[in-house]
């Protein structure tokens, strides 16, 4: 009895010491795979404490860099992230996925075939092909975000309409034209001024023949104020 007893809690005993070793080792391979390495450039926190590069970051990292500024996460084989200046933002990752909340300015996302990528702000959520390789810039400005495609391919998604992004194309989900917020630079997104087209040419035109009158008006003998001649009355005749 003692004998079944002592081989009970041997058996116990070995196999806790499994699982712990097991448990061991899961937990040191975990910062492997949940860190990245960020490289910086001016200023730049993390979770609001000052960054240096060649440090380690984990997921859900938050990212803030100050104008003129920057970082790069490097991701290993997940690929990388560059947050450009006056940027806020969280970085999430797993060993197949990089998920980016972006609540202003402008991150570009570069990945390898095989690993999803997400970039979400107020106005849509940019989705990388996993099936490409893919690179592509966000910007999340006060008003909209838009999405620049530099390589492979991506999916704009705003409420429930999607939109393909493909190399060399790019596109803008929200209103560019907001109370309160800065008038968009790029190309085409700006509103045409209310003077142009034909209405305007006539009223250049109107002008210059306004001017012309103008300019001869006091020439012509019917309106100007100098003194006039006569051709018929001979010089020196007294009324």
């Amino acid at each position: 009895m003692l004998g079944k007893n002592i081989a009970r809690k041997f058996v116990t005993l070995t196999t806790l010491a499994t699982l712990l070793c097991v448990s061991s080792m899961i937990a040191l391979a975990g910062p492997l795979v949940a860190g990245a390495e960020i490289t910086v450039t001016g200023q730049v926190t993390v979770n609001g404490q000052t960054a240096v590069s060649n440090s380690t970051i984990t997921s859900g990292s938050s990212i803030t860099t100050a104008k003129g500024s920057s970082a790069v996460v490097s991701l290993g084989k997940l690929g990388r992230v560059e947050v450009q200046e006056d940027t806020t933002m969280s970085l999430n990752f797993t060993d197949s996925s990089i998920i980016a909340m972006l609540d202003s300015g402008k991150v570009r996302v570069s990945t390898p075939v095989g690993v999803a990528s997400t970039v979400t702000t107020k106005n849509a959520t940019f989705m990388g092909d996993s099936a490409q390789a893919d690179n592509f810039l966000v910007e999340a400005e006060c008003s909209h975000s838009h999405i620049d495609t530099t390589s492979g391919s991506a999916t704009m998604r705003e409420g429930a309409n999607d939109k393909q992004v493909s190399a060399g194309t790019s596109a803008t989900a929200g209103n560019l034209v907001q109370t309160g917020c800065k008038p968009c630079m790029r190309p085409g997104s700006g509103t045409p001024p209310a003077f142009a087209g034909w209405p305007w040419l006539i009223l250049v035109a109107g002008a210059g023949a306004l001017t012309a009158v103008l300019l001869t008006g006091g020439n012509d003998g019917s309106g100007g104020n100098g003194t006039v001649v006569s051709p018929l009355r001979p010089q020196g005749s007294v009324n």
